[in-house]
């Protein structure tokens, strides 16, 4: 199980993690008189950022630890709520939990992102931010949510973690809200196993995310000795070694992109109009990553038929993805027992979650079916498709095995 990354793992990344063994310095502030330390978190934040369209990136140790940062540097906080998607990963939610602040579910709508009209109606003067999720590689409606934030001065956070490389009407995913996060963990568009970063293009954000990733500090520790700092910080610092895998990925992304892209357009084109089904909708086809195709059926006992057909299941089966499924979050079990943020007195409404609180949601995923196109990952109820690599043949051969188990057959 694996995302396309991965599979595109060759000479660059091995050249760039052997020099920086050879070098001896695997902490991001080596020495910089040393000829052979070549600050490779640095350099990946530059051209991240440059990629991304924005003026800065850090770069983290994860993506949930991208998500923390960013919520922080907005200064989301205690009596905050913040709008997030039902279907997205925990991480999502659980880093708005642990900034302190209260996860406010929304549903979603075709393309199976953040529905703009639900989003608007779940406001209360309590709402601080919006955090719409690219979920598994297609774009949110940008334009519908910018709108909603700036009719009601709310901030808003892009959690891009499954859409490395993703762009909205020409401008890349990351660059469009206040602040956006990244995830380059083993499932991702481009991967080092983990990793993580944060986009912006406010120089007082992108210091605010430094210090808070990196115990109180000045960009690139400018000024280290024991002194003021604006905030206790924590450490989520990325190491040179997992750089050097993500500078040898980042330019091979827009290659792998295009990949996803033509094997998704062969795979669609080949089951389109052979059953009754119809596909998410796209924000914006020509961007999308297209590391996954998602076929939504009529029913869910048609869409469960066809699932265990094809030996995977329906999207609302794919653990953390889905509300329904995170325990931890319907039940406020926070790590000590006092339940803050979800008890705290600057918090001066009471929320629940419950199962089947989102039913447009319960609908959508209940009857939709993820095919891998370069993610595979059963987490994602991507567990039937194609891979990274896949050749036309195989692509033709899975696509008739879909025809088939949507027809009835085996």
């Amino acid at each position: 199980m694996a995302g396309p990354g991965v599979s595109f793992f060759g000479k660059e990344e091995k050249k760039e993690v052997l020099d920086v063994l050879k070098s001896g310095n695997l902490f991001r502030y080596g020495d910089s008189k040393d000829p052979k330390f070549k600050a490779r978190v640095w350099e990946f934040e530059k051209k991240f950022a440059k990629y991304s369209g924005v003026r800065y990136a850090l770069a983290v140790n994860s993506g949930t630890s991208a998500l923390l940062t960013a919520l922080s540097a907005l200064g989301v906080g205690p009596g905050d709520e913040v709008i997030v998607p039902g279907y997205t990963f925990i991480a999502s939610i659980s880093s708005i939990v642990y900034a302190r602040a209260i996860p406010i579910l929304c549903e979603i709508d075709e393309s199976l992102t953040a529905d703009p009209a639900d989003i608007e109606r779940r406001i209360t003067p309590a709402t601080r931010a919006i955090m719409p999720v690219h979920m598994i590689g297609n774009q949110c409606d940008m334009k519908a949510i910018m709108r909603i934030a700036r009719k009601h001065k709310l901030l808003v956070i892009e959690d891009c973690a499954q859409a490395c490389g993703a762009s909205y009407y020409g401008e890349k995913v990351g660059s469009i809200g206040n602040i956006g996060i990244f995830s380059f963990n083993i499932f991702k568009t481009i991967s080092a196993g983990d990793g993580g970063a944060v986009t912006t293009d406010n120089e007082d954000l992108y210091r605010r995310s430094f210090a808070f990733h990196d115990q109180g500090h000045s960009p690139l520790r400018q000024g280290v000795e024991v002194g003021k700092r604006p905030f206790i910080g924590l450490d989520f610092r990325m190491t040179e070694l997992t750089a050097a895998v993500l500078l040898g990925q980042l330019r091979k992304l827009d290659k792998i992109v295009k990949i996803m892209r033509e094997k998704k357009a062969r795979f669609k084109e080949k089951i389109t109009g052979c059953g009754d089904f119809e596909f998410r909708k796209i924000n914006d086809p020509a961007g999308e990553c297209a590391t996954i195709l998602t076929v939504i059926l009529p029913t869910r006992e048609k869409a469960q038929k066809v699932a265990q057909v094809l030996k995977t299941g329906t999207v609302d089966q794919s653990g953390w993805h889905v509300y329904n499924n995170m325990e931890q979050i319907l039940n406020q079990l926070t790590v000590t027992p006092e339940r803050c943020p979800f008890t705290c007195p600057y918090y001066k409404s009471k929320v629940e979650y419950k199962k089947g609180m989102l039913p447009r949601t319960d609908d959508i995923l209940s009857r939709s079916i993820n095919v891998s196109i370069g993610v595979s990952d059963r987490g994602l109820g991507a567990g039937f498709g194609i891979t990274a690599t896949s050749d036309d043949t195989e692509i033709d051969k899975k696509a008739e095995e879909f025809i088939r188990a949507t027809k009835g057959g085996k």
